[in-house]
This record gives structure tokens, C-alpha cells and sequence, in this order.
């Protein structure tokens, strides 16, 4: 099926909802064919964060090695543009190794700007996002994507409502610039990788399966020491406001150590930012 060596090996790409079974295809097609596997996951590329990233454990990936996992300090941010970077890097570096370079993971910003190329925007406003941030507190998220949704219905069509990272950029840009997100992403730059990908999509056929993983995820996760995990960190530095910390995970610890929820309704939360 794949022969790296002919020179007209694929991309394989491996994506789909979280608990969808992303990581045992992969390591599958790694048993079998000459593979180099390569990260698609914004929170897995930062190096202290493990238990709420499901990150695979040392010997896994001795055994099977990552690009593009614990690359980052919590404290640097890492963008799409990082990626698009490190990501042709470590494609070329397993074409040149004679291997299939197979990307795996769910941020689909991710693979939309290695792809479909990016657009240039606005930079990030530190003093912008904390008034957003501000809003959503006094508000509700659902009141800034309410707001997302009559600015830009067509990038709020595009991110979940309890995607707050996004609904936040979104809105920044909008404000930053007067112009919709949506329209700056049309004028993205020709495509960094030209070559189609081999695309694996993985959903189970009834979503209450899927529901069902992600609530045992969650729970798996906080039973694994995911508070403490956080609490280690707020312990060595200030992380709450840093972008790592919008991770689905992180994002409800720190709402609990906060005492914006409670314990009991952590699991829950978390659950429900990850569907």
C-alpha cells in the first residue's frame, strides 16, 4: 500500500473528536508500515502539561516516537504558524528518512493552516483579550459568542460554543481591525504543503458512544491527578492567565481552584468543553 521509497508517499492524516480512537490507529499503522508520527495537538506540544493532555506516557513513546510533543514551555505560546513551521520540518525530515509522515491529533486550525495556508492578522492584544475575558466573566460565555454570532455568523458556524479560545480571537481581530476573521482567513496564503493528504476521520456511528468516552475520560483524568497537577504548577508560577491554560482540562481546574465551581461539578464541565 505504501512504499516510501517510490516517492510518492502520502500524508496521512489521523483526526476526529476527542475519545475517538485517534492515537490506537496510528500506533496500529506504525506496527506495520515505516512511520513517523507527528503531532497535531496544541496542548501536547508543551512540556509540563500531561495528565489533562492524555499525553502518552514515556515508554509509548519511546516506543513509538512524536514529533512536535513537549517541544514548549507552558510560558511560550505556540500558534498555527509555529506549527505550519515545525510541522514541514518534521514531514521533510520523514520523507528524507524514507518514512510516511503521518499527522495525528485534533486541532483542525492546525491542519487548515498547513493545508489551506494562513492569513495575516492582527497580532494578539494582551490589554483586548483581558477586556473579553472581563465581558465573559460579568456575562457569560454565552453572551460573547452570542455576540461572535452577529458580527461573524460565519466564523461563529465554524467554532463550538464552548470553544472560548477561538470566540475570544474572533473577537479581537473583529475589534482590533473592524474586519471579520472569516474575511481574513479568505485571503489565507497559497498553501504551505501542496500535496493532498490521505485523510482518516474517526467518529463513532452513535455520539452517545463518543459522550460516553469523553465523561470516562474526564473522570479518568481528575482521578489521575489532574488538580494536583495544576496546583504543581500555580505553585512554580503564575499560569493562569498564560494561553496554555485555555486548554479543555486546565481551563475547568483552575475555574475549581478559583472557586468559580465546585468540585462536584468539575468532571461535568469538563465533559462539556471537550464535546
Amino acid at each position: 500500500m505504501f512504499d516510501p521509497s517510490a516517492g510518492n508517499t502520502p500524508i496521512v492524516v489521523i483526526t476526529g473528536p476527542t475519545a475517538g480512537g485517534k492515537t490506537a490507529l496510528a500506533l496500529a499503522l506504525a506496527d506495520r508500515f515505516p512511520c513517523q508520527l507527528i503531532s497535531v495537538d496544541s496542548s501536547l506540544v508543551y512540556r509540563q502539561m500531561n495528565i489533562g493532555t492524555a499525553k502518552p506516557d514515556a515508554q509509548l513513546l519511546r516506543r513509538y516516537p512524536h514529533s512536535l510533543v513537549d517541544i514548549r514551555d507552558i510560558k511560550h505560546a505556540y500558534s498555527a504558524g509555529h506549527f505550519v513551521t515545525d510541522a514541514r520540518a518534521a514531514i521533510a525530515a520523514a520523507r528524507a528518512a524514507n518514512k510516511i509522515p503521518v499527522l495525528v491529533g485534533g486541532t483542525l486550525l492546525y491542519l487548515r493552516a498547513l493545508f489551506q495556508g494562513l492569513a495575516t492578522m492582527p497580532p494578539a492584544n494582551a490589554q483586548l483579550r483581558l477586556e473579553i475575558e472581563s465581558e465573559a466573566a460579568s456575562q457569560g460565555w454565552g453572551a460573547i459568542y452570542a455576540e461572535l454570532h452577529r458580527v461573524d455568523p460565519v466564523a461563529a458556524s465554524r467554532i463550538a460554543p464552548a470553544d472560548r479560545q477561538r470566540i475570544q480571537r474572533a473577537l479581537e481581530v473583529y475589534r482590533l481591525s473592524g474586519k471579520r476573521i472569516s474575511d481574513w482567513q479568505k485571503d489565507s496564503q497559497p498553501a504551505p504543503v501542496q500535496r493532498l493528504p490521505l485523510k482518516l476521520i474517526l467518529v463513532p456511528r452513535e455520539r452517545q458512544i463518543l459522550h460516553a468516552r469523553i465523561a470516562q475520560r474526564s473522570l479518568q483524568m481528575v482521578e489521575a491527578g489532574l488538580i494536583e497537577e495544576v496546583v504543581a504548577l500555580r505553585q512554580q508560577e503564575q499560569i493562569d492567565e498564560l494561553p496554555a491554560m485555555r486548554a479543555v482540562g486546565y481551563r475547568q481546574v483552575i475555574d475549581y481552584l478559583c472557586g468559580r465551581i465546585d468540585r462536584s461539578a468539575l468532571v461535568e464541565r469538563i465533559t462539556i468543553a471537550t464535546r
